[in-house]
């Protein structure tokens, strides 16, 4: 896995897997290494309709094909991915640089949304009311769009594409997936394993590419939904763009998640939490907890035994079964660069390091992209680090004097993914609860991600459209209401219907 650049990563179009010919190409690394493994086209607009049209083509068939057959595959599709667990799990460590415990979580997740589908026939089911008027019956159902693509990040090589694709195939569409060109391999490996279950060619297609490759998708005339994940400068355009396109979107962005530090907190409790909360994934998911308020004196008794516990962390390669670190890398040398920069500057700024990851060096990976998990105290609200999502293994720490002041810092910023607070004062818990503007809140919980069968339910600048992703809404995301209403005059012709 660590050898030269293998071929390119081939579209999948129709059920067959092509190759392209005359493209640009992105380069993927195993992070761990700093050596690249694979390359991807960026595709433009004559691959797009190419994929577009398959999965056009397939859409009739898998439409009327009934919502119990489609759970089948998707059943045994299960089956097949618990068996493959552990090398796709290595897949994930080695092409995005997470370790194997957060690439099990990853690969987990995942399977749980296709759990989650497995239960269509139910989750389609409509309504109905007799004489709504004397002798008027009404009743809904609930219809596919058709083909609908989705756009991913790549911080979540399995569960970011497995939130959108099995709910939209298991409602009846056809499916465009355009993976990170960073982490396009497990994608790859999972459509293998779709074959073996029986899902029928066209169903899932698959195109790479940049920006070129994501406005033809936008653009195109037979995409009805996009389904995205991202930051939040490109949810807001996917967003803006698709509907004036006409498209039904739904685009999840990034996140400043808020913790909320109280004096009463269980200390070994609540520092494990936030570490992991923080510095999970590298901090590479927009669910970290990459904002901590200390209220009064939670700081003076937490904060020495989180620098510890953080200090300890082993940072090192993730594509190795044995002898797994604490931490992996990030997923590039220029986003480690990015990350250093903004903690430079929140240190020129006037924040005390209190651990320090920015000159970390794992000796036996010399070359890959390792940063050490970093805390920065004394963090001011005027503070360069908290202008933007930082995305990295970084913890900033604000101070405030009381519970009120604290919310009221995590309600001024744009975000409103998640928000967290440690406390054992129910009073507390929900003040927090309520006051705070967030759409997924954790008590004494550190990443409050909901499981399947929730909405992920991001507010403010963390989400854009009106339907989120995972459970009840996805499904009416991606199906659309049919309203009947019937009346019938006389029984028919014929004896037999003679009263």
């Amino acid at each position: 896995m660590n050898g030269a650049v293998e071929q390119a990563c081939p579209l999948y179009v129709g059920g067959k897997w092509k190759e392209v010919v005359g493209q640009g190409s992105s380069t993927v690394y195993n992070p761990s290494r700093g050596k690249p493994i694979a390359s991807v086209p960026m595709c433009g607009t004559a691959e797009v309709d190419e994929v577009v049209a398959a999965a056009k083509a397939a859409f009739p068939d898998w439409r009327d094909t009934p919502p119990s057959e489609r759970a089948q595959v998707l059943f045994r599709l299960k089956i097949l991915l618990e068996d493959a667990f552990e090398e796709l799990c290595l897949g994930i460590s080695t092409e995005h640089g997470k370790t194997l415990s957060e690439a099990r979580g990853d690969l987990r997740r995942g399977i749980e949304v296709v759990e989650f589908a497995c239960g269509i026939p139910t989750l389609l089911m409509g309504e109905s009311l007799e004489n709504i008027a004397r002798g008027i019956d009404c009743h809904t159902d609930r219809h596919p769009l058709g083909v609908v693509a989705g756009i991913c990040p790549f911080n979540f090589p399995a569960l970011v594409p497995m939130w959108m694709w099995p709910i939209a195939i298991a409602c009846g569409n056809t499916f465009v997936l355009k993976p990170s060109e960073k982490v396009p391999l497990t994608m790859q490996r999972v459509v293998g394993l779709l074959e073996k279950a029986g899902l029928p060619p066209g169903v899932l297609n698959i195109v790479h590419g940049g920006r070129e490759c994501v406005d033809a998708l936008l653009e195109h005339p037979d995409v009805a939904a996009i389904s995205f994940v991202g930051s939040t400068p490109v949810a807001r355009e996917i967003h803006r763009k698709g509907s004036l396109n006409g498209k039904r979107v739904q685009a999840a962005g990034g996140a400043k998640n808020f913790v909320i530090l109280m004096p009463d907190a269980d200390v070994e409790r609540t520092v494990e939490a936030v570490k992991d909360g923080a510095f999970g994934c590298a901090g590479e998911r927009c669910m970290a907890g990459s904002t901590a308020v200390a209220v009064g004196d939670a700081g003076d008794k937490l904060l020495p035994a989180l620098a510890d516990l953080v200090g300890a962390m082993k940072v090192g390669p993730t594509d190795v079964r044995e002898g797994q670190p604490d931490m992996g890398a990030v997923i590039s040398s220029e986003h480690r660069s990015r990350v250093v920069g903004l903690v430079d500057a929140g240190e020129r700024a006037g924040a005390k390091v209190l651990t320090d990851g920015r000159r970390t060096k794992v000796d036996e990976a010399p070359e890959g992209f390792f940063l050490g998990p970093t805390v920065i105290d004394q963090v001011t609200p005027d503070n360069p680090l908290m202008e933007t999502e930082v995305f990295g293994p970084v913890l900033a720490v604000l101070r405030a004097k009381t519970l009120d002041e604290a919310i009221a810092l995590a309600n001024r910023q744009a975000f409103g993914n998640g928000a967290a607070i440690f406390t054992n004062s129910g009073k507390a818990a929900r003040e927090f609860r309520r006051q705070v503007s967030a759409g997924m809140v954790g008590v004494n919980v550190g990443v409050p991600a909901p499981l399947a069968y929730f909405p992920f339910s991001g507010w403010n600048d963390s989400f854009f459209g009106d339907l989120h992703i995972q459970g009840k809404e996805s499904v009416e995301f991606f199906t659309k209401r049919k309203t009947t209403t019937t009346r019938w005059f006389s029984f028919g012709d014929g004896e037999v219907w003679a009263k």
